[in-house]
C-alpha cells in the first residue's frame, strides 16, 4: 500500500468530520486513528472507496470518543449514530486546513508539526523522528497547537504568507527519521499550487525543486558538507531543474514578484551554470536587489554582499558587508570568505574559527573548522 497516497486523503477526511460538527482537534485525532487502522487492514483487504472508508472509520472513532467524554461528564451526546449513507462528498478542504494549521496564533514549530499531522498525514512518531525529539515531546507540541486553535471555525484561517513560511520551514529541515521532510514539503507545495492561483506559491515550489535538485551533491561519501562551488554538477537532477525553471518562468510572467520567486531566480541562475566559474553573478546581484526591495531582509543583504564579492571583487563585497550587522547568523562565515578572496588569510582564518564556534549544526561546524585549518596553511599574500 502506498502510504503517500493514503496521506493525501487526510485533509479531505478531516474536512468531512468538521462539516459534520466535530471540532478540529477531535477530527484530527479521529483521522489519525483511522489511518493507523488502514495501515493494518488495507494490505489484506483494500476498500473500493478509500476516502469513504476513512470517513466512516474516523467518524465512528469520533463518536466513540465523544460518547466517552459525554459519559464522563454525565451528559447525553446528541449526534447521529451512523454517518450518512453513500460515497464520501467530493469537497476538498485541503486549502482551508493548510491555512488553519498555519494560523498566526501558533508558534512556527507548532504550525509545522500540526501541518505535517493534519495536512501531511504523518503520525506523531514520524514527525518526532524527523525532528529528532522524543515522541512525547512532539505529542505535547501538537496538543498545545490544537488547544490554541480550539473554538476557531474552519472558515477563519491565517494568511497565505504564513502558510508558505511553514512549508519552507518543513523543506529546510531536510531529512530525518523515516520521513524525508524536503520531499514531503515538495509534495504539499504541489498540492497548494493545484489549489491556488498565486504566483508566490508556484515560486516557492520552484525554489524547493531547484534546491532539491542539488541534494545528492551537497555532501561527500563521509557526510561532510560540500560548498556549492565545489559540488559535482553532474549529480544534479536536471529533470527537476528543468521543471523548477519552467514553473518559475510561468510565475514570473504573471508580473507579481514576491520573495520566493526572487529566491528561485537566484537558484535558477546557479543551476544554469555548467561550472562554478560560469555563474552569472551580475544577474544574481540584480535579483538580490529585487529581493531587497520586496523584503528588506538582513539575511538578503548578507547574501547580496557575498554575490557582490563574486561579481565585482572581494573589496566591493566587504564594502557591501559593512551595511550588515555582525550579529547576524553566518556573518562571520561570509566575512571569512570575502577576506580570504581579498588575500587576508590571517583574518579569514580567525573569522572561519569564529563562524565554526557559532555554527548550529555539527556538519556546518566541522566544515568551517576545516576551512579555518585550510586557510592557515595558505602563504601570506
Amino acid at each position: 500500500m502506498n502510504a503517500a497516497l493514503l496521506r493525501e486523503l487526510v485533509p479531505a477526511v478531516i474536512g468531512v468530520l468538521v462539516r459534520r460538527g466535530a471540532d478540529f482537534a477531535s477530527a484530527e485525532d479521529a483521522v489519525q486513528e483511522a489511518l493507523i487502522r488502514a495501515l493494518d487492514t488495507w494490505p489484506d483487504d483494500p476498500p473500493r472507496d478509500r476516502k469513504g472508508w476513512l470517513v466512516a472509520v474516523a467518524w465512528r472513532k469520533f463518536l466513540d470518543a465523544a460518547r466517552a467524554e459525554s459519559a464522563r461528564r454525565g451528559r447525553e451526546l446528541v449526534v447521529d449514530a451512523e454517518p450518512p449513507a453513500g460515497p464520501a462528498p467530493a469537497t476538498d478542504d485541503t486549502l482551508r486546513l493548510y491555512f488553519l494549521c498555519a494560523h498566526p496564533t501558533l508558534p512556527p514549530a507548532s504550525a509545522v508539526a500540526l501541518t505535517l499531522r493534519a495536512v501531511g498525514g504523518l503520525t506523531t512518531r514520524q514527525i518526532a523522528a524527523a525532528y529528532l525529539v522524543p515522541e512525547a515531546t512532539m505529542a505535547q507540541r501538537i496538543s498545545r497547537a490544537k488547544r490554541r486553535l480550539a473554538g476557531l471555525p474552519l472558515d477563519q484561517p491565517g494568511d497565505l504568507g504564513t502558510v508558505l513560511r511553514v512549508l519552507y520551514l518543513v523543506f529546510n529541515e531536510g531529512y530525518g527519521g523515516d520521513v524525508d521532510l524536503a520531499a514531503e514539503a515538495i509534495r504539499l507545495a504541489r498540492q497548494l499550487v493545484a489549489l491556488t492561483d498565486e504566483p508566490e506559491v508556484a515560486g516557492l515550489l520552484a525554489l524547493m525543486l531547484l534546491h532539491h535538485a542539488r541534494r545528492a551533491s551537497r555532501t561527500d561519501p563521509d557526510g561532510r558538507l560540500v560548498p556549492l562551488a565545489q559540488q559535482d554538477r553532474s549529480r544534479w537532477d536536471t529533470a527537476m531543474i528543468t521543471e523548477g525553471v519552467a514553473i518559475l518562468q510561468a510565475a514570473l510572467a504573471r508580473d507579481r514578484l514576491g520573495e520566493y520567486q526572487a529566491q528561485a531566480a537566484v537558484a535558477a541562475l546557479h543551476a544554469d551554470a555548467q561550472r562554478a566559474d560560469e555563474t552569472d553573478w551580475v544577474q544574481i546581484v540584480e535579483w538580490y536587489d529585487e529581493l531587497l526591495r520586496v523584503t528588506d531582509s538582513p539575511v538578503v543583504r548578507l547574501n547580496r554582499a557575498v554575490a557582490v564579492g563574486a561579481a565585482d571583487g572581494p573589496h566591493a563585497g566587504l564594502a557591501a558587508l559593512a551595511d550588515v550587522s555582525p550579529d547576524l547568523p553566518r556573518y562571520a562565515a561570509a566575512a571569512a570568505y570575502l577576506h580570504e578572496r581579498a588575500g587576508d588569510h590571517e583574518r579569514a582564518a580567525q573569522l572561519y574559527t569564529q563562524a565554526a564556534q557559532a555554527a548550529t549544526s555539527v556538519p556546518e561546524r566541522d566544515h568551517l573548522t576545516r576551512e579555518a585549518a585550510r586557510v592557515r596553511q595558505l602563504p601570506p599574500s
